[in-house]
């Protein structure tokens, strides 16, 4: 992007496949430049070893990434047994481990182990944060700080290939799962330890990186190239069931009133859209079956 060259208004969601080596806030800068955009932001933090699925947020869409960000991820992950990393990981200092895995167990009942809701202690090289600081900051200090232990759900753990002291295996989780952390306990489980060499994000979601972009796609983009790229914002709600109002009911929630429903509807959060499929917000309802919106898009974007 030149000098001269304006900054321009973009809404909408676009499915990047997050090369090694970047981080996430390097590739949301990148891409951010890339397209001239204004505003951007990205769904869910990629470590710079880990490739994979980086959703952008353009525009409008920012205000619904929050919806994106509590769905559950999945994960193909490879984890070297038979050594311990400080870091969980490639990149921290590797030490041989004393032990061998358990000859002759069962890994995927191992693995089968892991299902269900657990608690699980965040790895102190991570950019949670405390008073304000990413903890890896403390940890590259020498620092240990008391970090509580966090509830995970994990819905699908599944071996994909077991050879030679390295396993591959596929990941369903809840936010906020550390898969170093996994990695590490699945090796104690194994009878040695362990640390992850490679994690590749699949899926967001509904959203899958089969239909995500690579870097050296985007850079080859034209203008018209950049306006199909894009998903519309409403694809962030994905996980919302939706409701569609008339014109009167559209005008009533957008200058902050709420509305009764004549059908009984569940209590629970809707993607509202106009009687032209036009998605314009989010909405809850009440016990009392009335609508009130939680989050709208800017008018002048319909």
């Amino acid at each position: 992007m030149s000098k001269n060259e304006k900054k321009l208004e973009i809404n909408g969601l676009l499915l990047f496949d997050k090369p090694e080596g970047f981080s996430s806030n390097q590739a949301l800068s990148k891409i951010k430049w890339i397209f001239s955009a204004k505003k951007a932001g990205h769904t869910g933090t990629l470590d710079p070893l880990a490739t994979g699925l980086l959703p952008i947020c353009f525009g409008e869409a920012t205000k619904f990434s929050n919806h994106l960000l509590n769905s559950d991820k999945t994960y193909e992950a490879t984890i070297q047994l038979g050594w311990k990393s400080s870091t969980g990981d490639a990149e921290g200092e590797l030490t041989k481990s004393t032990t061998s895995p358990i000859e002759g167990v069962e890994v995927q009942g191992v693995l089968d182990s892991f299902i269900g809701v657990s608690y699980q202690t965040p790895p102190m090289f991570s950019a949670l944060k405390y008073k304000g600081q990413p903890l890896y900051k403390f940890a590259r200090k020498g620092v240990k700080i008391e970090v509580k232990e966090r509830e995970i759900n994990i819905s699908k753990l599944i071996l994909l290939n077991n050879d030679k002291n390295i396993l591959k295996i596929e990941v369903t989780c809840s936010k906020g799962t550390y898969i170093r952390t996994l990695a590490e306990d699945i090796a104690q489980k194994l009878g040695t330890d362990g640390y992850l060499i490679d994690l590749r994000r699949t899926k967001i979601g509904t959203l899958s990186v089969q239909s995500a972009y690579t870097l050296e796609e985007i850079e080859k983009f034209t203008l018209k190239d950049k306006d199909r790229c894009l998903k519309p914002i409403e694809v962030l709600m994905n996980r919302y069931p939706n409701i569609i109002l008339s014109d009167l009911q559209v005008k009533k929630i957008k200058n902050g009133q709420s509305i009764t429903l004549t059908k009984n509807n569940n209590a629970q959060t809707y993607a509202l859209f106009t009687e032209n499929n036009i998605f314009f917000g989010i909405g809850k309802i009440n016990n009392d079956n009335e609508l009130k919106a939680v989050r709208l898009t800017s008018t002048n974007i319909n």
